[in-house]
Protein backbone atom coordinates (compact mmCIF):
# COMPACT_ATOMS: atom_id res chain seq x y z
CA UNK A 1 0.00 0.00 0.00
CA UNK A 2 1.29 3.34 -1.05
CA UNK A 3 1.11 6.49 0.62
CA UNK A 4 -0.94 9.32 -0.30
CA UNK A 5 1.96 12.10 0.54
CA UNK A 6 0.04 15.17 -0.17
CA UNK A 7 -2.73 14.40 2.09
CA UNK A 8 -0.82 13.08 4.72
CA UNK A 9 1.18 16.87 4.69
CA UNK A 10 -2.34 18.43 4.84
CA UNK A 11 -3.15 16.52 7.92
CA UNK A 12 0.16 17.17 9.79
CA UNK A 13 0.18 20.66 8.93
CA UNK A 14 -3.10 21.15 10.05
CA UNK A 15 -1.91 20.12 13.40
CA UNK A 16 1.17 21.99 13.37
CA UNK A 17 -0.95 25.34 12.42
CA UNK A 18 -3.81 24.57 14.92
CA UNK A 19 -1.04 24.50 17.98
CA UNK A 20 1.51 26.67 16.85
CA UNK A 21 0.82 29.35 18.96
CA UNK A 22 0.36 27.58 22.02
CA UNK A 23 3.55 25.56 21.36
CA UNK A 24 5.40 29.50 21.34
CA UNK A 25 4.03 30.01 24.49
CA UNK A 26 5.39 27.20 26.17
CA UNK A 27 8.72 27.43 24.36
CA UNK A 28 8.79 31.42 26.06
CA UNK A 29 8.33 29.63 28.82
CA UNK A 30 10.58 27.52 28.74
CA UNK A 31 13.56 30.35 28.00
CA UNK A 32 12.10 32.25 31.47
CA UNK A 33 13.13 29.33 32.90
CA UNK A 34 16.92 29.02 31.09
CA UNK A 35 17.12 32.81 32.02
CA UNK A 36 16.36 31.73 35.55
CA UNK A 37 19.36 28.54 34.93
CA UNK A 38 21.47 30.70 34.04
CA UNK A 39 21.75 32.81 37.05
CA UNK A 40 23.87 30.07 38.09
CA UNK A 41 22.46 30.90 41.80
CA UNK A 42 20.98 27.94 43.96
CA UNK A 43 18.17 29.23 44.11
CA UNK A 44 17.59 29.97 40.81
CA UNK A 45 18.97 26.68 39.84
CA UNK A 46 16.10 24.92 41.57
CA UNK A 47 13.32 27.06 39.69
CA UNK A 48 14.62 27.22 36.53
CA UNK A 49 14.95 23.18 36.64
CA UNK A 50 11.91 22.97 38.29
CA UNK A 51 9.81 24.70 35.45
CA UNK A 52 11.82 23.60 32.75
CA UNK A 53 10.79 19.67 33.55
CA UNK A 54 7.28 21.44 34.27
CA UNK A 55 7.19 22.86 30.89
CA UNK A 56 9.09 20.19 28.94
CA UNK A 57 6.23 17.53 29.94
CA UNK A 58 3.34 19.93 29.49
CA UNK A 59 4.88 20.35 26.04
CA UNK A 60 4.75 16.51 26.00
CA UNK A 61 1.01 15.84 27.46
CA UNK A 62 -0.05 18.88 25.11
CA UNK A 63 0.69 17.34 21.74
CA UNK A 64 -0.96 14.20 22.62
CA UNK A 65 -4.22 15.14 24.52
CA UNK A 66 -5.34 17.89 21.83
CA UNK A 67 -4.02 16.28 19.06
CA UNK A 68 -5.76 12.78 19.36
CA UNK A 69 -7.68 12.70 22.87
CA UNK A 70 -9.92 15.86 22.17
CA UNK A 71 -10.05 14.93 18.29
CA UNK A 72 -11.73 12.32 19.34
CA UNK A 73 -13.86 13.77 21.72
CA UNK A 74 -15.16 16.36 19.38
CA UNK A 75 -15.37 13.75 16.82
CA UNK A 76 -13.42 15.11 13.88
CA UNK A 77 -12.55 11.75 12.68
CA UNK A 78 -15.19 11.75 10.20
CA UNK A 79 -14.11 14.63 8.37
CA UNK A 80 -10.77 12.86 7.77
CA UNK A 81 -12.65 9.77 6.85
CA UNK A 82 -13.98 12.42 3.84
CA UNK A 83 -10.79 12.63 2.81
CA UNK A 84 -9.18 10.41 0.16
CA UNK A 85 -6.79 8.68 3.41
CA UNK A 86 -6.24 5.13 4.09
CA UNK A 87 -5.90 3.80 7.85
CA UNK A 88 -2.13 3.56 6.57
CA UNK A 89 -2.07 7.29 5.94
CA UNK A 90 -3.85 8.60 8.35
CA UNK A 91 -1.61 6.70 11.15
CA UNK A 92 1.66 8.16 9.81
CA UNK A 93 0.00 11.45 9.83
CA UNK A 94 -1.06 11.29 13.59
CA UNK A 95 1.89 9.95 14.44
CA UNK A 96 4.28 12.59 12.44
CA UNK A 97 1.88 15.61 13.32
CA UNK A 98 2.26 14.39 17.28
CA UNK A 99 6.28 14.10 16.92
CA UNK A 100 6.34 17.34 15.05
CA UNK A 101 4.34 19.32 17.30
CA UNK A 102 6.40 18.04 20.29
CA UNK A 103 9.91 17.91 18.48
CA UNK A 104 10.26 21.50 17.62
CA UNK A 105 9.70 23.25 21.13
CA UNK A 106 11.94 20.05 22.47
CA UNK A 107 14.62 20.08 20.95
CA UNK A 108 14.94 23.87 21.48
CA UNK A 109 14.72 24.00 24.86
CA UNK A 110 16.76 20.92 25.12
CA UNK A 111 19.41 22.65 23.03
CA UNK A 112 18.84 26.23 25.05
CA UNK A 113 19.40 23.78 28.16
CA UNK A 114 22.86 22.42 26.82
CA UNK A 115 24.35 25.76 26.20
CA UNK A 116 23.21 27.52 29.10
CA UNK A 117 25.09 24.91 31.04
CA UNK A 118 28.12 25.31 28.62
CA UNK A 119 28.26 29.06 28.29
CA UNK A 120 27.27 30.05 32.11
CA UNK A 121 29.18 29.31 35.68
CA UNK A 122 27.81 26.17 35.91
CA UNK A 123 29.07 23.11 35.98
CA UNK A 124 29.65 20.99 32.70
CA UNK A 125 29.19 18.19 34.45
CA UNK A 126 25.53 19.07 34.08
CA UNK A 127 25.69 18.67 30.44
CA UNK A 128 25.61 15.14 30.47
CA UNK A 129 22.71 14.71 33.18
CA UNK A 130 20.38 17.02 31.42
CA UNK A 131 20.69 15.31 28.09
CA UNK A 132 19.75 12.04 30.44
CA UNK A 133 16.83 13.86 31.94
CA UNK A 134 15.73 14.65 28.40
CA UNK A 135 15.92 11.65 26.90
CA UNK A 136 13.98 9.92 29.41
CA UNK A 137 11.04 12.95 28.84
CA UNK A 138 11.19 11.65 24.72
CA UNK A 139 10.46 8.06 26.00
CA UNK A 140 7.98 8.94 28.12
CA UNK A 141 6.34 10.99 25.50
CA UNK A 142 6.58 7.69 23.31
CA UNK A 143 5.08 5.35 25.48
CA UNK A 144 1.89 8.07 26.15
CA UNK A 145 1.75 8.17 22.42
CA UNK A 146 1.74 4.55 21.72
CA UNK A 147 -1.15 4.11 24.44
CA UNK A 148 -2.98 7.26 23.15
CA UNK A 149 -2.66 5.79 20.04
CA UNK A 150 -3.64 2.27 20.76
CA UNK A 151 -6.75 2.81 23.44
CA UNK A 152 -9.95 4.81 23.20
CA UNK A 153 -10.52 5.21 26.14
CA UNK A 154 -9.23 9.01 27.69
CA UNK A 155 -8.50 7.69 31.10
CA UNK A 156 -5.97 4.93 30.18
CA UNK A 157 -4.34 7.28 27.67
CA UNK A 158 -4.57 10.44 30.74
CA UNK A 159 -3.25 7.67 33.15
CA UNK A 160 -0.40 6.91 30.77
CA UNK A 161 0.64 10.38 30.46
CA UNK A 162 0.54 11.23 33.82
CA UNK A 163 2.08 7.43 35.01
CA UNK A 164 4.57 7.87 32.60
CA UNK A 165 6.08 11.91 33.15
CA UNK A 166 5.52 11.33 37.29
CA UNK A 167 8.43 8.22 36.77
CA UNK A 168 10.48 11.33 35.94
CA UNK A 169 11.21 11.66 39.70
CA UNK A 170 12.19 7.75 40.34
CA UNK A 171 14.17 8.08 37.42
CA UNK A 172 16.27 11.17 38.79
CA UNK A 173 16.53 9.55 41.75
CA UNK A 174 17.74 6.60 40.69
CA UNK A 175 20.44 8.67 39.01
CA UNK A 176 21.76 10.29 41.81
CA UNK A 177 22.75 6.49 43.42
CA UNK A 178 24.93 5.47 40.15
CA UNK A 179 28.57 7.29 41.50
CA UNK A 180 29.43 6.88 37.43
CA UNK A 181 27.00 9.49 37.31
CA UNK A 182 26.09 11.31 40.54
CA UNK A 183 29.85 12.23 40.74
CA UNK A 184 30.71 13.86 38.18
CA UNK A 185 27.61 16.34 37.85
CA UNK A 186 28.96 18.76 40.08
CA UNK A 187 32.72 18.77 38.08
CA UNK A 188 33.64 21.37 35.48
CA UNK A 189 33.82 18.64 32.56
CA UNK A 190 32.02 16.94 30.40
CA UNK A 191 32.47 13.06 30.98
CA UNK A 192 31.05 10.32 29.31
CA UNK A 193 31.21 7.18 31.39
CA UNK A 194 30.00 3.85 30.16
CA UNK A 195 26.82 3.86 32.88
CA UNK A 196 25.66 7.59 31.28
CA UNK A 197 26.32 5.97 27.72
CA UNK A 198 24.52 2.95 28.39
CA UNK A 199 21.31 4.43 29.88
CA UNK A 200 21.02 7.46 27.17
CA UNK A 201 21.29 4.71 24.14
CA UNK A 202 19.01 2.59 25.97
CA UNK A 203 16.03 5.63 26.46
CA UNK A 204 16.71 6.96 22.60
CA UNK A 205 16.45 3.00 21.09
CA UNK A 206 13.72 2.69 23.22
CA UNK A 207 11.88 5.69 22.01
CA UNK A 208 12.33 5.09 18.43
CA UNK A 209 11.08 1.27 18.94
CA UNK A 210 7.97 2.15 20.74
CA UNK A 211 7.21 4.59 17.72
CA UNK A 212 8.23 1.93 15.30
CA UNK A 213 5.98 -0.62 16.37
CA UNK A 214 2.94 1.83 17.14
CA UNK A 215 3.19 3.10 13.70
CA UNK A 216 3.54 -0.82 12.22
CA UNK A 217 0.61 -2.11 14.28
CA UNK A 218 -1.46 0.80 13.66
CA UNK A 219 -0.46 0.66 9.41
CA UNK A 220 -1.44 -2.86 9.31
CA UNK A 221 -5.33 -1.74 10.51
CA UNK A 222 -7.84 -2.49 8.00
CA UNK A 223 -10.27 0.82 9.30
CA UNK A 224 -9.62 3.82 11.07
CA UNK A 225 -9.03 3.13 15.19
Amino acid sequence: MTLNTPVIRLLVAKDWQLFQKQLALYVLAGIVALCFLGLAKPWAFYIGSLMLIIVTVSIACFSISTSLMVERKEKTLAFVMSLPVSPLDFTVAKIAGNVLTFAVPFAIIAGGTLAVVLFTPLPDGLFVYSLLIYAYILFAFSVSLAVAMSVESEGWATFAMIGSMVLINPFIMGMSQIPAINDRVSKDAIVWTPEALGILAGLVLASLAVIAVTTWVHARKPAFY
